[in-house]
């Protein structure tokens, strides 16, 4: 049907497509399992059905097509007291379609739909007291009443002269993707006509019949006619002109939808025959009169595509930095030059500009996360059935924005967190019943911004976390020795869940037991500069919150020395920057600490320890006060460097083998700055052991990573 290159295309929009049409599959198999007695879910979800066999059937898919037609056909014998068992085809339906999909982008054999199959045959072989939907009165379908938004359009189109269509048009029965019937039209009809509104709604069942348009322009209704003839699409057209008058129209009511004078009713020479509004199902744009053909503002753009375009912003705030570097050289060289001013101004208007483009260019990359909420309900449903557990799951927050690679890259350790909520927290339903708490368990996904960040979080109303268990369990492990866990902090404890191999499961079921997964989750988020934060409260509940950055390209950074050398920290993480001199440090179980206020604050020293301590017992130093959760820690420095805007580059293992280092970045002079990784560096920190003094030497490792970057710097290698 299609060229090799229109087919690939077309095929790779199905992909796409589809993912989103078995995500409302789900969606409305859940709707059913709550609601057995919703024919309007029913509807829908054979809709989608239909939908997905056309498409299939388009791109050649036929396996698919054909198991999608069974389905569709099985979905139109059901009845309200089978919806029940409906929901659970449903379900094994979009698990279907979904491996058959994988298959077909990866070239493979599509999976057995035996199993389907089956209980499409179950569905459809026990047709006692089953009433066809087909069979069901037909829903009167109401006579189009054009908004007044709409009425305002035509009378405008009309003094400038234009001619106004009612154009209506009946869809080929035989249409393979029917849905795109209406845009296909619109696209037609966009570069001769003006579109002042549609009817129905694109989600509407009548959609994928008819649609009716009114269009604006001053071409004759044969060469508008002739443009809506699509061979194998459009089956009828009919296009009237619209009768206008002079009077204002009258506002649309419930109680009498048409004005008195019927030329006003635009194209409705006779009264209508139905009393009703236009539905509320109509689409927001639909109902202020802006065209449907709006959809084509919509761009499909590879993601590198904009990530290389975020990655000449970066450049040019490089750019900009050397700029402002020359001008600060210049006005401390030649202080009295006239053209300074100028350049200052000059400068001011490129770095507004450039801040404008960077957010621009980074909410092309924001996307709301409920693309990735959508994902677990099915989930939570599919666990806890599993587990023998009631859970409802609750969410909220899913049009927080965030960056597309991070929400990608927090897929996998939401997973986990979902599915430890149900199968740890949340007890069974005759605990919860002997606790005197309802006996289906909540589950809440929320998200939020908060600063420069955004937090995702994850809270279950379930038994909360046995700090003692978790100890015990640290100490029979031997991660622990029992006075360590005994002087341990519940804050330190709730860290021990973390460990590799670490649970307190007390059997392995094919949920969890095996202590993998949190390892998972912390590791992902530290990568992406992001921190966890635990809050439980036995008998309660407990909350899982990942703070994760807006972005992972551009961050607000504090530059400082450790030993003449220059590195970066999120500015972000700093809580506060303290002075202090050598002589104020103490030694607590072989850790440098400095009682900062009310607070014993832990010390870690970037730099190497003086050879002769009492010899610089009065050096002052510099504290960086960072905050990782309700962890704080002091890094110790020699000098601070200021603020700066750093663009993140990558560095590959051959370059750098610590992760102490995330990152470097490129300052306006040439010179390159590592951008430390505080997250490792404090799990780091609070792993060693204080057998040695300092535990961790960090001096020799980040002097380790700064003598590799020199060499391969000097190599001509890039970062």
């Amino acid at each position: 049907m299609f060229s090799d290159e229109r087919g690939a295309e077309l095929r790779q929009l199905f992909f796409e497509t589809a993912r989103e049409l078995l995500q409302s599959l789900n969606d409305e198999a859940l709707k059913l399992e709550k609601s057995p007695t919703d024919g309007e879910s029913m509807r829908s979800a054979r809709r989608v059905v239909h939908t997905l066999k056309g498409d299939a059937a388009a791109c050649g898919f036929h396996r698919f097509s054909e198991l999608a037609h069974e389905l569709e056909d099985a979905l139109a014998l059901g009845t309200l007291p089978s919806y029940a068992s409906l929901a659970e085809i449903l379900f094994a339906a979009a698990d279907t379609f979904d491996a058959m999909l994988s298959s077909y982008e990866n070239q493979v054999d599509p999976p057995s739909a035996e199993p389907l199959r089956q209980m499409i045959v179950r569905l459809t072989s026990n047709p006692g007291g089953r009433k066809s939907l087909e069979q069901e009165p037909p829903v009167s379908t109401p006579e189009v009443v054009w908004t007044e938004y709409e009425k305002l359009a035509v009378e405008a189109a009309v003094r400038e002269g234009k001619q106004v269509y009612d154009i209506k048009a009946e869809i080929d029965p035989n249409c393979v993707m029917p849905i795109a019937a209406r845009q296909l039209v619109l696209n037609a009809l966009s570069p001769m006509s003006e579109i002042l509104g549609t009817w129905p709604d694109q989600s509407s069942p009548q959609a994928n019949k008819h649609f009716q348009l009114l269009a604006a322009s001053n071409r004759t209704a044969q060469e508008l006619t002739a443009k809506c003839r699509i061979p194998t699409v459009i089956s009828q057209v009919t296009i009237e002109p619209v009768p206008v008058t002079a009077q204002k129209p009258q506002v649309t009511n419930s109680a009498n939808p048409y004005p008195d004078n019927p030329a006003s009713a635009l194209g409705s020479p006779e009264p209508p025959k139905a009393k009703n509004p236009v539905p509320d199902s109509v689409s927001e744009p639909d109902r202020h009169g802006k065209s449907a053909a709006a959809s084509e503002n919509i761009l499909r753009v590879e993601a590198s595509r904009v990530d290389n375009l975020l990655n000449l912003v970066g450049e040019l705030i490089i750019g900009k930095s050397m700029l402002q570097q020359a001008l600060s050289e210049l006005a401390r060289n030649y202080p009295k030059e006239a053209l300074r001013g100028r350049f200052v101004d000059a400068m001011a208007f490129q770095a507004r500009v450039l801040n404008d483009l960077q957010r621009s260019v980074m909410k092309v990359r924001m996307v709301p996360v409920e693309q990735l909420f959508r994902r677990f309900p099915r989930m939570a449903r599919d666990v806890g059935r599993q587990c023998g557990k009631s859970v409802e799951l609750i969410v909220s927050g899913q049009n927080t924005d965030l960056d597309k690679s991070i929400l990608d890259a927090i897929a996998e350790p939401l997973t986990h967190l979902v599915r430890n909520a149900i199968s740890h927290g949340i007890e069974s339903v005759e605990e919860r019943r002997r606790d005197g708490k309802p006996e289906h368990g909540t589950l809440r996904l929320d998200a939020y911004h908060q600063g420069n960040q955004v937090v995702v979080e994850i809270r279950d109303d379930g038994r909360g976390i046995d700090l003692q268990k978790v100890k015990n369990r640290a100490t029979e492990r031997r991660l622990l020795s029992p006075e360590e866990a005994a002087a341990m902090s519940d804050t330190e404890a709730l860290q021990l869940i973390f460990r590799p191999g670490f649970s307190t499961a007390d059997e392995i079921t094919e949920i969890s037991g095996r202590g993998v997964g949190l390892d998972v989750v912390e590791s992902v988020i530290h990568r992406l500069k992001g921190t966890v934060e635990i809050d439980t409260n036995p008998g309660h509940g407990t909350a899982f919150r990942l703070k994760l950055p807006l972005t992972l390209a551009i961050i607000k950074a504090l530059l400082f020395r450790v030993e003449q050398r220059l590195y970066a920290i999120p500015l972000n993480i700093v809580a506060e920057i303290a002075r202090a001199v050598e002589s104020d440090l103490h030694q607590v179980d072989n850790y440098e600490v400095l009682q900062l206020r009310n607070l014993v604050l832990p010390l870690v020293r970037l730099g190497s320890p003086p050879a002769a301590p009492e010899l610089h017992s009065s050096r002052r130093i510099f504290v960086l006060v960072v905050s990782l959760g309700e962890r704080k820690l002091g890094l110790l420095v020699d000098a601070l460097d200021g603020e700066e805007e750093l663009v993140i580059k990558a560095m590959d293992d051959q370059t750098v083998e610590t992760d102490l280092v995330s990152g470097a970045s490129i300052l306006g002079d040439g010179r390159v700055v590592l951008i430390l990784n505080i997250p490792a560096m404090v799990e780091r920190f609070s792993r060693s052991r204080p057998e040695t003094a300092g535990g961790v030497n960090f001096g020799l490792l980040l002097s380790q990573a700064e003598r590799a970057r020199c060499a391969h710097a000097a190599a001509g290698r890039q970062l």
